[in-house]
C-alpha cells in the first residue's frame, strides 16, 4: 500500500497507521471498502467503550436569530478529551442539530440524519469521535428552547 493512500485514509477516518494499512490490505487496495471496514471497526470499538464511566464533558450552546436555541451536555471520560478538537466539533455539530431539527429525546436525536451530511446519523458522528478519541462519549441531556 502506498503511503499517500494510508495518510489520506487516516485523515478521513482518524484511524492509526496500522489500522489504516490493515484495512487497505483487507479491502484488496479498494479505498472505499477500506473506509467501510474502518467505520465498522469504529462502531465495534464504540460499543466496547459504552459501559465506561462518564466523569467529564462539556456544555455546548447554540442560538439562532435570538429566537431558537439549545443547550447540550455531552459527556466523556476525561477532561483531556473534553478539550479535544474532535470532541468540541462533535458537540457544536450536535447542538446545531438540536436547534435545526428539534428532537424530543436523546433516542430520536441519535437516529436523526445529520443536517450537514444526510448520509450519516448523529450516532455515527459519535461513534467516529469515540474511535478517534478512544473514550466513551455520551449525550447526557439537552434542552431545546424557542420564543
Amino acid at each position: 500500500m502506498d503511503i499517500e493512500t494510508i495518510k489520506k485514509l487516516r485523515e478521513q477516518t482518524g484511524a492509526g497507521v496500522m489500522d489504516a494499512s490493515k484495512a487497505l490490505e483487507e479491502a484488496g487496495g479498494n479505498y472505499d471498502k477500506a473506509v467501510e471496514i474502518l467505520k465498522a471497526k469504529g462502531v465495534e470499538k464504540a460499543a466496547k467503550k459504552s459501559d465506561r464511566e462518564i466523569k467529564a464533558g462539556k456544555v455546548f450552546s447554540y442560538v439562532h436569530s435570538g429566537r431558537v436555541g439549545a443547550l447540550l451536555k455531552l459527556g466523556c471520560e476525561t477532561d483531556f478529551v473534553a478539550k479535544n478538537d474532535a470532541f468540541v466539533s462533535l458537540g457544536n455539530d450536535i447542538v446545531m442539530q438540536i436547534v435545526s431539527m428539534g428532537p424530543e429525546n436523546i433516542e430520536e436525536l441519535l437516529e436523526q440524519d445529520f443536517v450537514k451530511d444526510t448520509s450519516r446519523k448523529i450516532k455515527d458522528l459519535i461513534s467516529d469521535t469515540v474511535s478517534k478519541t478512544g473514550e466513551n462519549i455520551t449525550i447526557v441531556e439537552f434542552n431545546h428552547l424557542s420564543v
